[in-house]
């Protein structure tokens, strides 16, 4: 008969196992992080092929996200922007109109949901494409031909996605308030010119901010790129499409939530 592991050797070796399980993930998009920023550096890792990937990506997600891109800025401008001038206006707080819009719509709801399209139209296919590759057999082929995955793969699609969330974001931004505008302009709640509108918004943000949007904007595409992609090389024969949709989408919310929060919370 084996002998036994003590009681407190077990619960140790059983908080490891789920400590390493529960981790793993995290470590290794750290880690993919790194190699991501280490190979874009790299003169040498921009061959053809990754060069095709990027602008193959970069068009699906940027020109392929901007129409809705605009249709929700218009509807987030129609229903904040312009309700917001209105009421504050009627509120007798028509001051604060302008710091209240750069704040709340600039800063944190354009980052988000910019964030939530590119996840939709270019983190999802990214996910299937690269879980197809990992469950189909098709990444060893391409490691047994000497052709890196990771290089040809991640780090163009990766850094496509990054490019394409600053572009959406900032023409988010523009619409909604231009649409905002519009709507107040239409409605003779404002009489300002468009530019003088646009203009006393960007003097009431602070100076922190003209770096945390850009850096939300980026650092949102990023991981929420690099996130998908993993889940989707990390797949295995046990693994479906319809199970890897669901883990790789829960996975680019809880990135993207974390971005915006943490950076919310640093630059306040």
């Amino acid at each position: 008969m084996k002998n036994q592991l003590p009681w407190w050797r077990s619960a140790l070796r059983w908080i490891g196992i789920v400590t390493r399980r529960q981790l793993r993930f995290s470590l290794m998009l750290i880690g993919a992080s790194w190699g991501v920023v280490r190979e874009a550096l790299r003169p040498n890792s921009w061959r053809r092929t990754v060069r095709h990937e990027f602008r193959v990506t970069l068009r699906q997600a940027a020109g392929g996200g901007l129409f809705s891109t605009l249709f929700t800025a218009a509807l987030t401008g129609f229903g904040i922007v312009a309700q917001a001038v209105y009421w504050l206006g009627i509120a007798g707080m028509a001051e604060s109109t302008d710091s209240l819009l750069a704040t709340v719509l600039v800063r944190e709801i354009a980052p988000v949901l910019v964030g939530v399209i590119l996840l939709g139209r270019s983190g999802m296919l990214g996910l299937t494409q690269a879980g197809i590759l990992a469950m189909g057999g098709e990444l060893r082929s391409l490691e047994a031909q000497g052709i890196d995955p990771f290089l040809v793969l991640a780090v163009p699609r990766t850094l496509a996605v990054t490019v394409s969330s600053f572009t959406l974001g900032i023409m988010f931004s523009l619409a909604s308030l231009s649409v905002g505008y519009a709507v107040c302009r239409g409605e003779h709640i404002i009489s300002m010119p468009i530019w003088t509108f646009l203009y006393d918004i960007v003097g009431a943000m602070r100076p922190i901010d003209y770096l945390g949007i850009p850096l939300k904007l980026v650092l949102s595409g990023f991981f929420l790129s690099l996130t998908t992609l993993l889940t989707g090389l990390d797949a295995t024969n046990e693994d479906d499409i319809g199970s890897l949709l669901p883990r790789g989408f829960a996975r680019g919310i809880m990135v993207i939530m974390i971005v915006n929060v943490t950076l919310g919370v640093t630059i306040a």
